[in-house]
This record gives C-alpha cells, structure tokens and sequence, in this order.
C-alpha cells in the first residue's frame, strides 16, 4: 500500500490481517534511496510485524545524492547538518503520532530503526524523544555528534534497547565510527546489542537473522 502524510511518502506490508496490539516495524531507509529500498525485509522479520518504510523529506539531488532522498545532509565522519536532521525528526513525530491510522490498528510494540542514514536518524530520534519507541535498531549507522540538538543523556534510552549491526569492511560509514557509537551507549547503560559482520556497508541475512531475534526477545 502506497501513501502519503504529510509530505512523507510511505509504503506498508503486512498488515492484512493484523490486529490492535500487533508489533510494527518504521525502518528508514538510508541516502540516496526511498521508500521502497527496504520493503523486501518484510518477510525477514519475527511472524506478524507489519513494516511501514517512510520517504525522507529532503531531496539528495541538490546534495549530489542521486534522484532518491535524505534524512539530513552529512558533513563527514559522524557530523551532520544539524537543521536538516531536526527537520526530519519533526517530520516523523507526526508521522509516528498518527501511525495507527497508516496501518490501520492501534500498534503494540513499535520499533524504529533503518539501514546507514535511517538508522542513524532513529537512534537520534530514541536520544531526543525518550520512551517514544519500544527500541531502535541501527543498521550500519552512527551516533550523531551534535551535543546541542541530540544530546546524548543518560535517561534518554531507559528501558529502551538498541540492536546495533556494522560491517568490519564498511567503506561508506566506517566500522571505527560504529565502535565509538557504541561505546558511547555503553556508558549510559544502554541495554545494547551489537553485532558485526564481514561485510560493506550493506544487510546480509545473517544480520536480518539476529535482528528478528532481536526483535522477539524485546516482545
């Protein structure tokens, strides 16, 4: 099902059938894609959990991202333009106010999470709207340096737990910066799980196998 809300193109799968109280995964996709990159882990993830994959609101091409689309614009390492990720967050507090009436049911646990950009957004989303989500899942992302508009505190992401997958090989988001991430939940008291993989900056199934692990363990 193909739809949009205010101004954030989405697509849902699985949702025939679900019922009040069934789990929902948002997963964003990451730079230069859209809506559609990520459609195809519906079948990957724990028995009846409806995916609903948004479209970032900014435009890459002006960022020479390509014709897809971008949660925030990247300066390097892990420094964003700050702006243009706020944007987004915004976007998605809309977005996830009204997601009962995108899939149809009053959701249960709901889980937000993406691969490279999506999933560094989510985790900024987690930081900066504590007990929002029911846990984040970060695909080959990083943990945002930007103090003022993402502080990282410690209550942020009580009861909140984060799945975190980074290749050793990534070229695009280096696995140092997956490592620093971490490390930063960590002494929180995050209640993460990271898992790494030999692979780019990519999803292989054994990633999607411990991810709905993940997932069923949080239920």
């Amino acid at each position: 099902m193909t739809s949009e809300h205010d101004l954030l193109r989405y697509e849902v799968e699985g949702a025939e059938g679900a019922d009040d109280g069934s789990p929902v995964a948002v997963l964003l996709h990451g730079r230069g894609a859209d809506r559609h990159d990520l459609r195809g882990l519906r079948d990957l993830l724990p028995q009846g959990t409806v995916l609903v994959t948004p479209e970032a609101p900014h435009p890459g091409g002006p960022w020479a991202y390509g014709p897809g689309w971008a949660w925030y614009r990247y300066v390097a390492e892990d420094r964003v333009v700050a702006s243009t990720l706020l944007r987004s967050l915004e976007r998605l507090d809309d977005f996830l106010a009204d997601l009962p009436g995108i899939v149809g049911f009053d959701p249960g646990r709901v889980v937000l999470g993406g691969f490279s950009q999506g999933g560094t957004t989510s985790l900024a989303y987690a930081l900066t709207r504590p007990g929002a989500v029911a846990g984040v899942a970060m695909l080959s992302g990083f943990l945002v340096d930007a103090p003022e508009e993402v502080p990282v505190r410690r209550d942020a992401l009580d009861g909140v737990p984060v799945f975190w997958g980074h290749g050793f090989h990534d070229p695009a988001i280096p696995h140092v910066l997956g490592v620093r991430g971490r490390a930063r939940l960590e002494g929180l008291g995050v209640a993460l799980t990271a898992r790494d993989y030999a692979m780019g900056h990519q999803i292989v199934p054994q990633e999607m196998n411990d991810l709905a692990e993940w997932m069923e363990g949080i239920g």
